[in-house]
């Protein structure tokens, strides 16, 4: 590699006494087509296999509602609505979640490094394939589950999700949003 790059910067420059080239300043017009030639991905990259990439224009003409069954169009329907219902609910509960609105992935704090573990094995014992995420990929007090919605959920799965955090809720302690205190029931 350094061979290649100093036999670079000491190469002759047309209509120049001067040899080599400075790498520190700015390329002509022909440094982009010396980037695709030289980079990393022209020789390690490898390309999308013929079956891959025909999924992936199939599933775009699917979304596209171009292949004339309405499908596409109705499932992204049916994922925005899953996921408006489902970050909704987490809400109203007292949940606090993170991320944009129209987001698919809907991110539950769950706080302290304890809690990771007790609501994976709850969540799995329940039927739940939660997506945990901690320390060090989060801040240390940042550990979330991370619900992945799919167009493919219907409400009672979604109520069903709902039911297993509520079922945590005592022993995790996760609801902890001061927008949206949960409604406690008067005692007598």
């Amino acid at each position: 590699y350094q061979r290649r790059v100093r036999g670079k910067n000491r190469a002759p420059n047309k209509g120049s006494e001067c040899i080599g080239v400075d790498l520190n300043r700015n390329w002509d017009f022909e440094w982009g087509a010396h980037v695709r030639q030289e980079s990393h991905a022209q020789y390690y990259g490898s390309p999308i296999s013929p079956p891959v990439c025909r999924q992936v224009y199939a599933a775009t003409i699917a979304i596209m509602g171009r292949d004339g069954t309405g499908e596409g169009p109705r499932r992204i329907k049916q994922l925005a609505e899953n996921t408006r219902y489902f970050r909704k609910e987490l809400q109203k509960r007292g949940y606090i979640i993170y991320g944009e609105l129209a987001s698919p992935v809907i991110p539950l704090l769950l706080f302290r490094i304890s809690s990771i573990c007790a609501f994976a094995k709850h969540a799995l014992a329940n039927g739940v394939a939660p997506v945990i995420v901690g320390f060090p990929a989060t801040p240390i007090l940042g550990s979330r589950v991370r619900f992945c919605m799919s167009a493919s959920h219907t409400r009672e799965h979604l109520d069903r999700i709902l039911e297993v955090i509520e079922d945590m809720e005592p022993y995790l302690t996760l609801k902890l949003s001061k927008r949206h205190k949960p409604m406690i029931a008067a005692t007598k």
